[in-house]
């Protein structure tokens, strides 16, 4: 989700890609009632997109803003932390807001039986709206479609008190960061996500933080990554294999000693709390993946590969979009049926659409409306000129 790379590093495509597809199998994810979603690569292992995309944001966060401490001090750096943190926060109250709207629009409008605000659960900000929005702009009422903004922002807080330690020893703050982990299972460290009923956030900080910041160590340079060798390869590959039949619920449901054994698994690959066996799924899905890439980056300069890419060089606004639409797409999918051809077509124009807006912000953000040279100025017959400068800092207009 951060918007840039440090100049130190040279920007690394394949973070781009895969965060691009994490966010529209994300999108696939929420659409309610998406059969598609079944057959998604987050429905045959631990891990999901999910992991995927906290893992590359904690990367991206140490080479977007992890020089900015070392450069400008620890104030300035913090500084540019919380712009990010007043960000996301700001998007997320934006995007609770548009999805009550379209609730409360679905229940009035659309000739259906289901009743939207309640399939989001947002029954208590309606009937209680002003507990709600204390809670809402507290992050105390945190309904679980809206939990991944809230643990970004969290996590990025988390990083100048880490930077801190850092100063006195690396290996302390990644100590830190395991102590919190365990913390978790000892002590259920937790924050609460509702106001009328006991309920945790559905991804709990202080348990995501350790895959997050495994991202930001790997991308310090302080945790290494192991070499690519055949033996470690083929044992992450049998890892993954044999996570298939316990990750697939169809499968397990239906075999009674599976789904037995699967349920004494549930503490170590639980979604909520980062079970252990989650984590190291991850980590053995992205040791796989560099492995299957390793000598062929440039597929992904072909064309289908550069959209994604460009999808996740646009996360923020992506994901945000991404979370109304899946919401809108299901209110389609009420309406047309779910229909192999129907639900195809709606998750297809879906990911375009996404796609599509991705272009959409890069042509917003590359201000070409500031494009223009010197020499196409108008001269001034008042004594002025008014020079269009090249896209900068300031707000590219001056007089001279």
């Amino acid at each position: 989700m951060p918007g840039g790379t440090s100049s130190s590093k040279p920007r690394d495509y394949r973070l781009d890609f895969f965060r691009g597809l994490a966010l529209l199998l994300i999108f696939i994810a929420h659409v309610p009632d998406n059969w598609l979603a079944r057959y998604r690569p987050g429905a045959f292992g631990f891990s999901d997109s999910a992991d995927i995309f906290v893992f590359i944001s904690g990367y991206a966060v140490m080479m977007a803003y992890g020089q900015s401490f070392y450069r400008a001090g620890f104030i300035a750096g913090t500084a540019r932390i919380m712009k990010r943190c007043a960000q996301l926060y700001a998007c997320h109250i934006g995007l609770f807001f548009i999805l009550a709207m379209i609730c409360a629009a679905g229940n009035r409008y659309l000739n259906t039986s289901i009743d939207y605000i309640h399939l989001l659960n947002l029954e208590y900000f309606f009937e209680d709206t002003r507990e709600a929005m204390l809670g809402l702009f507290t992050l105390r009422y945190v309904p679980n479609y809206f939990d991944i903004l809230t643990l970004y922002i969290v996590l990025l807080a988390m990083v100048p008190p880490l930077m801190l330690i850092m100063r006195l020893k690396a290996e302390l703050a990644m100590l830190a960061c395991l102590a919190l982990y365990l913390a978790v299972r000892v002590f259920g460290l937790e924050l609460p996500a509702e106001i009328a009923y006991d309920r945790p956030w559905f991804f709990n900080p202080f348990a995501w933080q350790l895959l997050f910041f495994t991202g930001f160590f790997m991308s310090a340079g302080r945790l290494k990554p192991p070499p690519l060798r055949a033996g470690l390869t083929i044992f992450c590959a049998v890892y993954l294999i044999i996570s298939l039949p316990l990750s697939h619920f169809p499968t397990y449901s239906h075999v009674t000693w599976l789904n037995g054994f699967r349920s004494q698994l549930d503490p170590l690959v639980i979604k909520t709390d980062l079970g252990i066996l989650r984590w190291l799924h991850f980590l053995c899905l992205a040791y796989v993946a560099v492995a299957l890439l390793q000598g062929r980056e440039h597929v992904l300069q072909n064309r289908l590969a550069f959209h994604i890419v460009k999808t996740g060089q646009q996360s923020l606004s992506v994901f945000v979009t991404g979370m109304a639409l899946s919401f809108l797409a299901g209110m389609v999918l009420d309406i047309t049926g779910r229909g192999i051809l129907c639900t195809v077509a709606v998750n297809a124009a879906g990911i375009i659409l996404l796609i599509s807006f991705a272009y959409i912000m890069a042509w917003f953000k590359s201000e070409p409306w500031r494009a223009r040279s010197r020499s196409e100025a108008p001269a001034g017959g008042s004594g002025q000129a008014v020079v269009f400068e090249a896209a900068g800092p300031g707000d590219g207009i001056k007089t001279v």
